[in-house]
């Protein structure tokens, strides 16, 4: 399940006291201050997890506390600190306080947030000796903890983003060039949140993408309608928008208008969405029959490039795998910057 915003509390640990003590031993009567100084108060420390997809470890634990350091000891003594608590957090979390200012993008495997930094220890009255002062009775307390509440919120990091209105295949597709096992049915909305799929691709090199499917988009998604604001975020962060069109929508619809509205979103959301690299596939051409499929690509085509698509449209069926392996290498193209001007419709 993908949970994609949680809030929790975070409170460092305390530092531990300075001592005050003297030094007493037989034949030392007078041996002067020795008292050690407290040990520093544990850091809730926010480190980013590549193996995390999600934010529900943290939703049933929202309360993430450090440990207090100890109190000094005579004998210059001094006490252990507290134990620092990690947090581990999916890459690509975005952390904000409680006015709503963002404080951290964890956007790197293994990257670290001191998210509530530990009390420091107080000093023992070894400290506070002197020519004048030869017998101190002072010592300092340690330092307080921090507490805060955090609001995360998790744009998935991925290179390819699938996007299209509701029914258009994204599942599907991500089902036939992925392991991943999204929930798949022939009505609309059967996606309710993101999934996760990595591809790979045959050749000499090891080559992999990480794909998203994004819930199917409806007009007025950049104003909110339908969770827009929901699941556009989601694709803020990816390299490359595969936008996928159903060749024969159920409602009727035409896939050129769909298209048309579906950029219309994306520049309306903003954040960079509408001048992302997209490539266009063309979906279910399993449905199409075989002697009327190139007029009805090639018309297609054409009112594509007159709607401003720059590149020619890769048709495909993700339930025969026909196509898939062009569409591949057409977006690791584009994740790996190449050149994409040859791009075309067939394996």
């Amino acid at each position: 399940m993908l949970i994609d915003r949680c809030t929790i509390f975070v409170r460092s640990g305390k530092g531990g006291h300075g001592c005050v003590s003297m030094r007493r031993e037989k034949f030392v009567p007078k041996g002067g201050p020795d008292g050690g100084d407290g040990g520093s108060g544990g850091d809730v420390i926010l480190v980013g997890d590549d193996s995390l997809s999600t934010l529900l470890p943290l939703t049933p634990r929202p309360h993430y506390r450090a440990e207090s350091g100890k109190h000094g000891k005579g004998k210059s003594m001094i006490g252990a600190d507290g134990d620092d608590r990690i947090v581990k957090i999916p890459v690509g979390t975005l952390v904000f306080d409680e006015d709503g200012e963002l404080v951290v993008d964890i956007d790197t495997n293994g990257q670290r947030f001191v998210a509530a930094r530990g009390g420091a220890g107080g000093l023992g009255n070894e400290h506070f000796k002197s020519a004048t002062n030869q017998a101190p009775r002072e010592a300092t307390p340690g330092g307080d903890w921090e507490e805060r509440t955090l609001r995360l919120e998790l744009k998935l990091i991925a290179d390819v983003g699938f996007i299209g209105m509701p029914n258009a295949g994204k599942s599907t597709l991500l089902a036939s060039v992925s392991r991943a096992r999204p929930k798949v049915a022939d009505y609309p909305f059967t996606t309710l949140s993101p999934n996760l799929g990595i591809a790979e691709l045959q050749g000499r090199d090891e080559r992999r993408l990480v794909m998203a499917d994004i819930p199917g988009l409806i007009e007025g998604a950049a104003e909110g309608a339908g969770l827009g604001h929901e699941f556009l975020r989601h694709i803020e962060r990816t390299k490359v928008l595969v936008h996928l069109l159903d060749v024969e929508p159920i409602d009727g619809t035409d896939p050129v208008s769909n298209y048309k509205a579906i950029r219309a979103e994306l520049t309306d959301y903003g954040e960079g969405l509408g001048e992302k690299a997209e490539i266009v596939a063309i979906n279910k051409l399993d449905l199409v029959p075989d002697d009327e499929r190139d007029a009805r690509l090639a018309e297609i085509g054409a009112a594509l490039r007159a709607a401003g698509a720059t590149n020619a449209p890769i048709a495909l069926s993700a339930v025969t795998g026909d196509g898939t392996r062009a569409l591949l290498e057409a977006c690791w193209a584009a994740v790996d910057d190449r050149d994409t001007s040859g791009w075309r419709t067939a394996d």
